[in-house]
């Protein structure tokens, strides 16, 4: 009995009064936030004042589009496609999902994110914390962090591929099955929209100084122009094989595979080395010119039958 009375307690300090007759407020006409993910604060790789011709901030993108997804090389060299979600910080962000008593997700309750891309703290992985409620607790009557002070939070081992993208935004393929389509959350009474990839479970680190963050995976990647020459790096674009989009960037891993990860360390070979470079042993063979750059989500499109 203690145990219930104290949880009401919590929650009704949090809401500051209980069975006030609140109502959730309707996500269909909330107002949108807009998103942009290629702004300087947001992107790395991808930054609009280096790339003009980037979606101009809260625009749809289509990701199914260079250069957001890229064909290169599996462990085994298999063909495969992978978005490119831009760097990504290994710490993932705080997401709130709301719950009964029972731990029973509220039906029609959003998620509620802590930031979207551009701010302190954000990240497309996701740790998600389940706030309990009491029963009479209306869906979307809590639409901001802010507003969850004081409930009971637990948190899931689980971390999860979430990218927040600008309404409309669209990205069609997904490893294993899994709804493309876009879903929504709640950002301090605003709508925002999210992408979900589920290729493989994402368990956070175990051990060491990276204890509970993103794990990761690798790849080696070449450009037209190696880095350091006039027009270097990333401005050049990757190297591919004449007249088609084929990449030699090798792939470490497939979502099949125990240690996958959709956050990719990033290193970069001499392009000399492009024809020798047919799969992920033979890259690791290459002269690196530039050793792990930036930690980028990249899940995967497409793997070669």
């Amino acid at each position: 009995m203690g145990g219930k009375l104290a949880l009401a307690l919590a929650v009704c300090l949090a809401a500051a009064a209980c069975g006030d007759g609140a109502t959730g407020v309707d996500p269909d006409t909330a107002p949108q936030a807009s998103v942009d993910r290629f702004s300087d604060d947001a992107a790395t790789l991808q930054m609009r004042s280096m790339f003009p011709s980037l979606p101009a901030a809260g625009a749809a993108v289509d990701f199914d589009q260079p250069p957001f997804q890229t064909l290169g090389l599996g462990p085994d060299g298999q063909k495969v496609r992978y978005y490119n979600f831009d760097v990504q910080s290994r710490v993932p962000m705080v997401v709130y999902e709301l719950v009964d008593e029972k731990g029973q997700p509220i039906q029609g309750q959003l998620p509620i994110v802590s930031a979207i891309p551009g701010e302190a703290g954000y990240s497309d992985f996701w740790r998600v914390r389940r706030a309990t409620v009491l029963s009479d607790y209306v869906a979307n009557e809590y639409t901001s962090v802010a507003e969850l002070a004081g409930l009971p939070v637990g948190i899931e081992s689980e971390i999860v591929n979430r990218p927040v993208v600008p309404a409309g935004s669209t990205a069609i393929d997904r490893i294993g099955g899994g709804d493309p389509g876009l879903q929504r959350a709640w950002r301090d009474g605003q709508i925002v929209w999210f992408f979900r990839f589920a290729e493989a479970t994402i368990e956070p680190v175990a051990i060491g100084d990276y204890k509970g963050q993103v794990p990761i995976s690798y790849i080696f990647v070449t450009f037209n122009v190696n880095p350091g020459e006039t027009g270097g790096g990333l401005p050049s674009g990757f190297k591919t094989e004449s007249g088609t989009d084929q990449t030699h960037n090798a792939l470490a891993t497939i979502p099949s595979d125990a240690d996958y990860s959709p956050l990719w360390m990033v290193s970069i070979y001499d392009n000399s080395f492009f024809d020798s470079v047919t799969d992920y042993d033979s890259a690791t063979m290459a002269t690196v010119l530039v050793a792990p750059d930036g930690d980028v989500n990249c899940p995967y499109k497409y793997i070669e039958p």
